[in-house]
């Protein structure tokens, strides 16, 4: 018998060593990202995420200070509040030559402070003296590149890989070098400020004489040189003075009456402006770090929903880039076809070869009704109907694709075969090969109907119709509302489990329902295809000791068989997925629910390094004293989970912004304990601007309007 269990996802994320425990430190600008160890060092243990990186690839897979063979003492080590920056305070172990303690610990202070600038990592090294006499160390840096592929770093194995070129070590500066498979050169350029003493392809070394109170100071840059790039590398300062992000949530201002929903706050606004990176079309939230630094068609959208109320901006961005990446014709291999909205891009040599299939990849079930239902939602908040107009054709092609190859059997739903053998099996945002079964543990077959995707079809047909008075065509409203009408009772018939009191999972191959009880159905209350009196069972379902954690609500109820706190998305807490069915807890008026859900990821950001939010987290029951199991190879930070606190407090608020005619609405609007009052500034609303008081009273909130620049009406519906 094989006693081996044997992991058969083709893209699954290898774990030889866990995020959580290195507790990494990450820093990000632009396309280019760096994960260090808490020393400031790129130490791969085993196949570590640690490293360098620019378009899926490692530039750097080594980089090591040390004091003669010694690795110095972690004082402290931070990444500033605005992401920007890492600064590490570090100090000398005890020093011996010939048995002899010469150099006591603690004797000098090493500072390090590093940030990415346009494809260069920027380091600056001090050393000070606090000893009564002179010292003289030999410090070096140690230092290669792999040049690996980010699947490769994931996991997957290359039969062959391209060429290293011959080093080039000149005086002050070392270039390494890699010729891809794909024709593409690859380079790694460091540069010491000072000449060292000695400088070769793997070390860099400095004889440093301190006097007492001496101050010494160097300073290295490592260039990112992919093809024909040459980023200009300019000095420390010159460059530090520049790394003022391009801020996306500056302007509005929330402050609550508790410190640390403040800190999570903070972080979260600070994570999502790292996360945004500047395309050809606009600001895009790229999906996560390490494994997700890239466009994401799913994750940009729900960022965006998620943010929406708040900055509408981000929205604008999303949709812009993926409209202009609308599958246009039939591509088997990367499963585009017309209409079809993108899931993934990458930029690595493993894509270019189509070592994996997800260079341009269409692989999502999901992202295009999201697309129309994110477009429908922004018109509402912005009142923007010259940019919808400017979509409107890529709003038209997504609808054809919903009801032509999205629905191939003809029978109303939204469905998804999947690729078994190159592309992802299972379509939804549970895109695990096991996300998809039944009760009885068996995997479903497809094609699959996934229950909360019908809710985004439903969503996205009322929009589409919203829409049509803007571009001039209210003829195809009736028609579109129709089919939603009638999507919402098929919906009702096909996937109510009256004895699970809960929507099914999924339809099979054969229409048989999937029916195990999941935090999909939590969505459908999101959409609002759900009917009342069901939306009412369904919260109750997710809010029971079998769904919540205390944390949050598992992806998957303990009570299924294939429950597994630890696994991706069978039984885990992703604050994203939380914060969506928050909103439909408040859709349908259940303001006690959606706080019990905002108050359980307050409760775990307190316990989270930074106060923030992974990804996921394990879905083992919360113990007293304790804080969140963590997931080994989660994502921190991931953009939809930074976003997760501005769409749950929007479902505490039940606020609605709306641009023409310009208005902010309160209603079913409450705070837990937790939060007595939260303050709003500089809200835009169309062409007006308001800063809003909301108070805590008892079950509802009093509303105060600060000031108002503008014509805009604040009305609060207790």
């Amino acid at each position: 018998m094989d006693d081996v269990i044997r992991v058969k996802e083709q893209y699954y994320i290898l774990s030889t060593s866990s995020l959580a425990d290195d507790r990494t430190r990450v820093v990000k600008q632009g396309e280019t990202f760096a994960v260090f160890d808490r020393k400031g060092d790129i130490e791969l243990i085993g196949r570590g995420v640690q490293g360098l990186y620019l378009g899926d690839t490692r530039f750097l897979s080594h980089w090591v200070l040390r004091i003669g063979k010694e690795r110095l003492l972690l004082l402290s080590s931070a990444v500033r509040n605005d992401n920007a920056l890492l600064a590490v305070d570090l100090t000398n172990p005890d020093i011996h030559v010939d048995g002899q303690l010469v150099i006591p610990r603690g004797t000098l202070h090493v500072a390090r402070s590093k940030f990415l600038w346009k494809d260069i990592l920027y380091e600056r090294l001090q050393l000070v003296n606090y000893s009564l006499s002179a010292v003289e160390i030999s410090l070096s840096l140690q230092y290669s590149a792999d040049f690996v592929d980010m699947f490769e770093v994931r996991g997957l194995h290359r039969e062959v890989r391209g060429t290293r070129l011959q080093e080039d070590v000149q005086r002050q500066e070392v270039t390494l070098s890699y010729q891809g498979l794909d024709g593409v050169t690859r380079r790694t350029q460091m540069y010491c400020s000072r000449p060292p003493e000695r400088l070769s392809s793997s070390e860099l070394l400095l004889d440093v004489s301190l006097q007492p109170k001496e101050a010494k100071t160097y300073e290295f840059t490592v260039s990112c040189q992919c093809g024909e790039s040459r980023p200009r590398r300019a000095t420390y300062d010159r460059a530090a003075s520049q790394t003022v992000q391009a801020l996306s949530l500056q302007e509005q201002e929330i402050y609550v009456a508790n410190e640390q929903f403040n800190n999570w706050l903070g972080r979260s606004r600070a994570d999502l402006n790292m996360m945004m990176t500047e395309t050809p079309y606009g600001q895009y939230p790229y999906a996560g770090v390490p494994w997700y630094n890239t466009v994401f068609g799913r994750d940009g959208i729900i960022t965006a929903l998620e943010t929406l109320w708040i900055d509408p901006s981000i929205a604008r961005g999303v949709l812009s880039y993926l409209a202009a990446t609308q599958a246009t014709e039939v591509i088997p291999e990367s499963e585009a076809e017309p209409g079809k909205i993108l899931h993934e891009t990458r930029k690595g040599e493993m894509a270019a070869l189509h070592e994996v299939p997800f260079g341009c990849y269409y692989g999502s079930v999901d992202a295009t009704p999201l697309f129309v239902m994110l477009a429908g939602a922004y018109y509402r908040r912005t009142a923007d109907g010259q940019f919808i107009r400017q979509i409107w054709p890529n709003i038209e092609s997504a609808i054809r694709w919903i009801n032509e190859y999205g629905d191939a059997d003809g029978d109303g739903f939204l469905e998804y075969r999947g690729q078994p053998t190159n592309g992802l099996v299972h379509q939804g945002w549970k895109d695990s090969n096991d996300a998809v079964f039944h009760s009885d543990g068996t995997l479903a077959q497809g094609p699959i109907t996934l229950c909360e995707v019908q809710g985004y079809v439903y969503a996205a047909k009322r929009s589409a119709a919203e829409m049509t008075a803007v571009v001039g065509k209210p003829e195809l409203a009736a028609p579109l509302l129709d089919q939603a009408r009638k999507l919402r009772q098929q919906f009702e018939h096909s996937f109510w489990c009256e004895d699970l009191s809960t929507y099914a999972l999924a339809l099979d191959g054969a229409k048989q329902q999937c029916r195990v009880r999941t935090s999909n159905a939590g969505q459908c209350l999101l959409t609002g295809i759900a009917s009342r009196e069901r939306a009412d069972r369904v919260a109750q379902t997710l809010l029971q000791e079998d769904f919540f954690s205390g944390w949050g609500v598992r992806t998957v109820s303990s009570a299924e068989l294939r429950y597994n706190a630890m696994s991706y998305h069978n039984g885990s807490v992703w604050p994203h997925d939380n914060a969506l069915i928050a909103r439909g807890f408040m859709r349908y008026g259940l303001r006690q629910a959606a706080a019990r859900l905002l108050t359980g990821l307050l409760d775990a950001s307190l316990f989270v390094e930074l106060h923030r939010l992974p990804e996921l987290f394990c879905g083992f029951p919360r113990r007293p004293g304790e804080g969140p199991t963590l997931y080994p190879v989660a994502c921190a930070p991931q953009s939809w989970s930074a976003a997760a606190v501005f769409c749950l407090l929007e479902a505490c608020l039940g606020i609605t912004v709306r641009g023409s005619p310009a208005l902010v609405l309160f209603r079913h609007s409450t705070l837990p304990e937790s939060l007595p009052r939260v303050e709003i500034k500089n809200l835009q609303v169309g062409p007006a601007v308001v800063d809003l008081a909301i108070q805590r009273a008892g079950e509802s909130v009093d509303v105060t309007l600060l000031r108002k620049s503008g014509e805009v009406d604040v009305v609060s519906v207790k």
